[in-house]
């Protein structure tokens, strides 16, 4: 138990500095705290005061959501062709799908450039938006394939067997059967998928010219400090994320048999 509590104060230290410094009442950079007039609620009454920050935070989001969706769909459709399928060069493809996952973030970044630059320059692909975009699902596809996986490695072949016996076609025994029994499986790796986007910068600085995502705008401000904003959103971030958390858990809960 000690050591549990030193471990989940250790990790949560960065938290709490984020969500006190979200409350400090600075005047120019927000690195120290300022006992004059602190702490204020001002930040948190206007989350989108400073420059950029709400623009950058749109832009997270909407690259974090196309990306999620298009990682999740491949991700899955690869990883039921690797579990349920035998076929030539399937071996080959499971080892080749870790690679993103096991390659430098640094390394991926500046082939990225590279392919964006020289190979896709031509057909009028400029570095921004759409280059993220493609970059976060090449990367997050990977983990998608390894939750769905491990999902679908778990499942109790008989479920579908007797499906098929009480002579259900396969599209029934797909979608009454199957695809309920691995949707957990992929809404975590669709979860999982969007924080890796959300939160990605050394890939995402080397491909997004001058779009600037909310990581990217954070590490820019750390010169002159991290608007207390930025602490707002993150700590925001960070709390939905625990309560989506939670409530998956409670929705699993609830759902075993008693």
């Amino acid at each position: 138990m000690i050591a549990a509590v030193l471990v989940l104060l250790y990790l949560f230290t960065p938290v709490a500095y984020t969500f006190a410094f979200s409350f400090n009442n600075y005047r120019k950079s927000n690195i120290t705290w300022n006992p004059e007039g602190s702490p204020t609620l001002k930040h948190w009454k206007d989350p989108c005061g400073a420059p950029g920050v709400c623009r950058s935070l749109v832009k997270s989001l909407e690259i974090g959501a196309l990306s999620t969706l298009l990682a999740t769909i491949l991700g899955t459709l690869l990883a039921f062709a690797l579990v349920r399928y035998k076929f030539h060069g399937r071996s080959a493809t499971n080892l080749v799908t870790f690679v993103p996952m096991a390659t430098p973030e640094i390394v991926l970044g500046a082939s990225l450039l590279t392919i964006f630059v020289q190979g896709f320059s031509n057909v009028g692909l400029r570095l921004g938006f759409w280059t993220i975009v493609i970059a976060h699902i090449m990367f997050c596809i990977s983990f998608v394939v390894v939750t769905v996986k491990a999902r679908l490695l778990s499942l109790d072949p008989r479920l579908e067997e007797a499906a098929q016996d009480l002579y259900a076609g396969p599209g029934s025994t797909f979608w009454k059967v199957t695809f309920p029994l691995v949707l957990p499986g992929i809404v975590g790796a669709a979860m999982l998928s969007f924080s890796l986007s959300f939160d990605d910068f050394i890939i995402t600085n080397f491909v997004s010219g001058n779009e600037t995502t909310f990581p990217k705008f954070v590490y820019v401000s750390y010169l002159r400090g991290i608007p207390a904003q930025a602490n707002v959103i993150g700590f925001s971030m960070f709390v939905i994320a625990v309560a989506l958390v939670i409530l998956g858990q409670v929705i699993g809960n609830a759902r075993k048999p008693k």
